[in-house]
């Protein structure tokens, strides 16, 4: 009985959690460069004396999806989208180096480029970038920024560092929804990566397919529910049984 009780129960917990995950990626359809987070399902037995026929169904996330978002085309000169698998480097709350797909920026009241969110874009050089007060910003597609406040010639005061991720040198999603490498050490700058100006890049979680795979989550968990209601109804006839005797 109790094999049908664990493995009921593990199966249980597998859906609930892939049903977070996928939650998590619907709310964030129309988050700006977000990555959908990948979810897998895994078998894993159970050890012990006399254990070896039990078996769990554990839920783990695989990674992320990098197939990129929708292109929006915003004509603004600070929204920007790093090409192929390049990654904008910021400031993360805890001043570690983090990277993110969202192009949005801004000028902070201190004058600093800064994300939406507030965090500061970095420079190749791996320090903020800061911005003269009341001039004009362009960026050019290797990420170098150049002001102009009024008659004066235009100047530059920095480039934005683009990284690249590999295999041999990944980044995954930390809690704050940042990405970082495994071993938290910043990516070297690519001096091939290109962005584009004046676009923004999309969310690339589907709607549709997500709602379709919460909607199976929800019937695993229901029937893992159910077998756990079958085995209670076992257990209690099994005892019945018993107690005649």
């Amino acid at each position: 009985m109790d094999h049908l009780i664990y493995t009921a129960m593990s199966g249980a917990n597998a859906a609930a959690q892939r049903q977070t995950v996928l939650a998590n990626n619907l709310a964030n359809a129309s988050t700006q460069g977000f990555r959908q987070e990948l979810s897998t399902f895994r078998a894993v037995p159970l050890r012990g004396d006399g254990a070896s026929t039990r078996v769990f169904a554990m839920e783990a996330t695989s990674g992320h999806d990098d197939k990129p978002g929708a292109i929006q085309r915003t004509g603004r000169a600070l929204d920007m989208v790093p090409q192929g698998s390049s990654w904008f480097a910021v400031q993360g709350l805890d001043g570690t180096e983090a990277y993110t797909r969202e192009g949005a920026f801004q000028v902070s009241p201190e004058g600093t480029l800064t994300t939406t969110s507030g965090l500061m874009v970095l420079s190749d050089g791996g320090a903020p970038i800061d911005v003269p007060p009341g001039a004009e910003i362009s960026v050019g597609s290797d990420g170098t920024v150049t002001t102009k406040t009024g008659d004066a010639p235009s100047s530059t005061i920095g480039r934005i560092k683009l990284a690249t991720a590999n295999r041999d040198e990944p980044v995954r999603r930390s809690d704050d929804g940042l990405f970082r490498t495994a071993t938290q050490d910043p990516l070297p700058t690519d001096a091939n990566a290109r962005l584009e100006v004046g676009a923004l890049e999309g969310s690339n979680v589907n709607p549709v397919e997500t709602m379709v795979g919460m909607i199976a989550a929800a019937r695993q968990f229901e029937q893992q529910t159910r077998l756990l209601q079958t085995a209670e109804s076992s257990d209690k006839s099994a005892a019945q049984l018993l107690s005649v005797g």
